[in-house]
């Protein structure tokens, strides 16, 4: 499928969640073999309901629409879960107070807790050594300047 395609389910999609402006459309895929990854997200996070609802609807839109060969694909429509980078700003701003693992565009990575998202780049606290070593530095980064950032669970 081409990247038209993409931007036509990615449009759907958006129409779909038009009605409820608290959940936001973060990415489209489409593997060789027409399986059609939607991700979505929330303000205050996703429900298997939201996903499973938003997955009926917009299975039946795309049937109907001829983007995609007819009996020919799968959807899947989910959160983007831990593993995938944060790619939209208001990703960012949900997970302040959450710690991070940026990667720069240069290679250096850098752990920490996400403290403030600006429009044009975050601020990420970052906790060296220990006890009497342990020195606290606050770094800010630039949008631009930043390859990944991904959400770190502690247990």
């Amino acid at each position: 499928m081409s990247s038209e395609s993409i931007k036509e389910i990615e449009d759907l999609a958006r129409s779909i969640l038009a009605d409820d402006p608290e959940h936001f459309l973060v990415d489209v895929r489409i593997t060789p073999v027409n399986n059609i990854k939607v991700f979505i997200d929330g303000d205050q996070g996703i429900s298997i309901e939201k996903c499973v609802q938003v997955n009926r609807a917009l299975y039946k839109q795309l049937e109907e629409s001829g983007i995609v060969p007819p009996d020919n694909f799968s959807l899947e429509v989910s959160s983007p879960g831990l593993d995938e980078p944060l790619k939209l700003h208001r990703q960012y701003k949900k997970n302040i107070g959450r710690l991070v693992e940026l990667v720069l565009l240069e290679g250096s990575r850098i752990d920490g807790r996400l403290l403030e998202v600006g429009e044009d780049g975050i601020i990420v606290e970052e906790t060296k050594g220990k006890n009497k070593k342990k020195e606290v530095i606050n770094h800010t980064f630039l949008f631009e300047n930043i390859k990944t950032t991904k959400i770190q669970v502690v247990f």
